[in-house]
């Protein structure tokens, strides 16, 4: 018996040794393959630089055996085709005039603010527990579901709800609505216009944006009446247009500063809770009670070339997707009336499906725009060898961690933010600022992006050079892009929304 458990003790320890070994084996092999990649990709980048450097010292061997005669030579071939010279000259200075005078103007984020609400806003789990059972408003099957929802959605004890949802019961009035609006918006407005001196009467643009709150006046001229811009002002009020709105009003002001030189776009992105919560029983209509959340940011852009000694980023490339003609993808987030005649927003169970299908459109035009050479001819092989030899090869995923430095993903939910993890083979570092705005402020919706990009510059992970994804979804369905360049190393705004707190994140974020 002795011998037999000794036997058996050796067999687990060299089952254990070479499991281990075989383990090892499999690492070794996947750093090999990292490297190998990593290897391909800068071969591939500087295959040009490469490529010259031989030629370098031929070029000063040449030079070296030149003397006075052959510099003589070279004089006086110029002085018999100075008529060819000039022309060509001229040709030369007219073609990079006229590049200089039609390429379309720079435009800079100078600085942008989030709205930070007052701690007395804070909607804690058990507080919204408690104050949905006091409302007499839902079953209780309906605050089963809500607390399901709530449970899983990734979102934390901090966020905030307008004062009428705190009321009991909730008092969403109009008057209710526009003092949400106005706090959200003239909050972050201040603090932008205290962070960077620049006189509101110097403002020449101004885009809102704001889905379910359209009031007359609008959003837009309240801006203008507190603020006292200038009569001739280009306004313009986005309604509608769901969390990707914030992106189509940066697209606006861009286009806008390239006619209008030598101004300030201001662009205000925001949604209003009071408005949008739903009183029913319908549970896909509940499920934005659960995620939405207050807030909002202010953003100002400039076309002047001063501007980029003080800016903090330089947008590169704006793409927009729209999947408006299906069916499907049209009605995944309507606003719609349930049986009982109450008003809400219904999120179809194929949101995600349809958000992974509008992300792949979108990042398939955004790829030959941003991603380096090499990452490209490995799309095009596979797309080749898929095509003319292989149909099962399965399509090359271009590694976007090669053409961005940090991602600002919509923080619409955790299943969002899981799905563009998965899609764009992302590490959670990569999503750790979306996954954190959630946790933090919720779904704020077009302003989140801007809270997530205030996370990243709290940590001061952003240097001079590096490039910025923000990803936006919206109802329609659509899902939009930005990619900004950092002028500088940023340091993060002074009254930002993560002052004071940012030390505590990240957070261990229970599983779903």
């Amino acid at each position: 018996m002795k011998g037999g458990a000794g036997k058996d003790s050796n067999n687990a320890t060299t089952t254990v040794v070479a499991h281990h070994i075989k383990e090892c084996r499999i690492l070794k092999d996947f750093l090999n393959l990292k490297n190998v990649k990593l290897g391909y990709h800068y071969l591939i980048t500087y295959l040009l630089s490469v490529l010259l450097i031989p030629l370098v010292p031929v070029i000063l061997l040449k030079g070296a055996e030149m003397n006075l005669k052959d510099l003589h030579q070279i004089c006086n071939y110029l002085r018999y085709n100075i008529v060819s010279i000039i022309i060509c000259s001229a040709i030369l200075a007219f073609g990079a005039t006229l590049y200089i005078m039609t390429r379309p103007r720079p435009v800079y984020l100078v600085d942008y603010a989030c709205y930070l609400p007052p701690p007395h806003l804070q909607a804690p789990y058990s507080k919204f527990v408690r104050h949905s059972k006091l409302t007499g408003i839902f079953d209780e099957s309906t605050l089963e579901f809500k607390f399901k929802i709530l449970e899983r959605s990734g979102l934390g004890d901090e966020t905030y709800l307008p004062e009428s949802l705190h009321c009991i019961p909730p008092q969403p009035s109009m008057a209710a609505a526009r003092e949400e609006s106005e706090k959200v918006m003239f909050g972050a407005l201040d603090n932008l216009f205290a962070n960077t001196a620049v006189n509101p009467s110097d403002v020449g643009i101004l885009v809102v944006n704001c889905s379910v709150f359209d009031p007359t006046p609008s959003l837009s001229s309240m801006i203008v009446n507190k603020y006292k811009l200038r009569e001739n002002i280009n306004s313009y009020n986005l309604g509608g247009m769901g969390c990707s709105a914030g992106v189509i009003a940066i697209d606006l002001a861009k286009d806008l500063l390239h006619t209008h030189p030598k101004t300030y776009a201001l662009v205000v992105s925001t949604e209003n809770i009071t408005q949008s919560c739903y009183f029913g029983t319908k549970k896909s209509m509940l499920i934005p009670n659960c995620l939405f959340r207050i807030g909002g940011a202010a953003i100002l852009l400039s076309n002047k070339g001063a501007d980029r000694r003080r800016g903090k980023y330089k947008l590169v490339h704006v793409v927009r997707t729209h999947c408006g003609s299906d069916d499907k993808a049209f009605r995944c987030v309507h606003q719609e009336q349930d049986n009982t005649g109450m008003v809400g927003v219904s999120l179809s169970k194929d949101l995600i499906a349809i958000a992974g299908g509008a992300l792949k459109a979108n990042i398939t035009t955004l790829g030959p725009l941003v991603l380096p050479i090499s990452e490209q001819l490995l799309f095009f092989a596979t797309f080749v060898i898929s095509k003319l030899i292989d149909t099962k090869i399965k399509p090359y995923i271009p590694d976007f961690k090669l053409a961005f430095d940090h991602f600002c993903m919509h923080a619409g939910g955790r299943a969002v933010i899981d799905e563009l993890e998965k899609k764009l083979q992302l590490l959670p570092e990569h999503v750790e600022a979306s996954r954190m705005t959630l946790h933090r402020f919720g779904n704020t919706s077009s302003s989140s992006i801007w809270y997530e990009l205030a996370y990243t510059e709290a940590k001061g992970r952003i240097c001079k050079g590096n490039r910025v994804l923000q990803i936006a979804f919206g109802s329609g369905f659509k899902c939009n892009s930005l990619v900004w360049e950092a002028l500088q190393y940023i340091k993060s705004s002074p009254l930002g929304p993560w002052e004071g707190c940012i030390n505590r994140y990240p957070v261990q974020i229970a599983a779903a």
